[in-house]
């Protein structure tokens, strides 16, 4: 039996409008097809799915639930399938998908910085000493390092030797769930500048971003003014992009001891970089290590950032469907 085979016969027995995932399931718990070689196979499922819409294969249709997901079907079933009460369903969750909370997109942030080599860590302000409401102006809410790689541990030790802060660069990134007007733009941006004038480098993230013109322009206007990037993150942070990248600047020591001094997380991570700044070759995999397990979790792939998305509410799109 062939995949495709496989998909036809399960959308036969379940007999309803139903996601790629119990599709998949359903293979699986039949034997149908022996995914032994799939990395990913429940994406794979997800894939031809989308194979069938695209290329007109009129044995397959689906409905759509407010931009969130799809629910396939036979379409020799579609009269005893009752479509409007699967729609009337999606609806009702719709409020729910969308009602994720800012600290929920962190782990996906976090799994696009480590594919691009950075370690990071979420700085809780509400843990700080004296907190109060103008602390979120002073702490970013992530901070990430990034090493600078030299093939040699000759060259590494004497940049150290000579002057370490450029063996790294620090990174500050603000994120919000979304920036749909000029006024979000603004508010969140010079959040940012506040947040982020500590660091060699500074980000606001936004998993949402209106790609109007005229906010467009206003964002580049800002970068250019400010040097703050602005990051699109996706729900398949793989797919998250710099729209404008942030100008280097050199590390605020002041900030950063006002930072250690307030913050255990953040005076930690400080620690650690310094650490591995001064550390000789016996030690310096060890901290490294240290540093590693100490930042923020990733997903590792594409299944669990879905199963990620769906359990918080976070609008996840089929990759292949769109």
């Amino acid at each position: 039996m062939t995949i495709k085979e496989a998909i036809l016969k399960s959308l036969e027995e379940i007999r309803e409008a139903t996601t790629h995932w119990n599709i998949y399931k359903n293979i699986i718990d039949k034997h149908y097809y022996d995914f032994r070689d799939a990395k990913t196979p429940e994406q794979t499922i997800s894939a031809l799915l989308g194979d069938f819409i695209r290329k007109g294969d009129t044995r397959v249709k689906r409905i759509k639930g407010n931009g969130n997901y799809y629910l396939y079907y036979l379409s020799k079933l579609q009269d005893e399938i009752i479509l409007e009460e699967h729609k009337d369903t999606l609806e009702k969750i719709t409020p729910k998908i969308l009602n994720y909370y800012e600290r929920d997109l962190h782990l996906l942030f976090s799994t696009y910085l480590n594919s691009k080599n950075i370690l990071n860590k979420t700085i809780f302000h509400e843990q700080s000493n004296n907190n109060d409401g103008h602390q979120k102006w002073i702490h970013p809410d992530m901070i990430g390092i990034e090493f600078s790689s030299f093939k040699t541990d000759e060259t590494q030790r004497l940049i150290r030797s000579l002057n370490s802060v450029d063996t790294f660069r620090l990174n500050s990134y603000e994120l919000k769930k979304e920036i749909r007007t000029d006024y979000e733009l603004k508010k969140s941006y010079f959040q940012a500048v506040s947040n982020s004038s500590w660091a060699n480098y500074g980000y606001l993230v936004a998993l949402e971003i209106n790609s109007n013109s005229s906010l467009m322009n206003e964002m580049e206007r800002l970068n250019e003014s400010f040097g703050i990037g602005i990051i699109e993150l996706k729900s398949n942070p793989f797919e998250s992009k710099i729209l404008f990248p942030a100008k280097y600047k050199e590390l605020d020591f002041k900030t950063i001891d006002k930072l250690c001094d307030i913050n255990d997380d953040f005076r930690k991570y400080i620690e650690l970089i310094e650490e591995i700044m001064t550390a000789d070759k016996k030690n310096i995999v060890r901290i490294k290590k240290e540093l590693d397990e100490f930042s923020d979790n990733i997903l590792n792939n594409e299944s669990e950032i879905e199963m990620y998305c769906r359990k918080k509410g976070i609008p996840f799109e089929d990759v292949v469907d769109e």
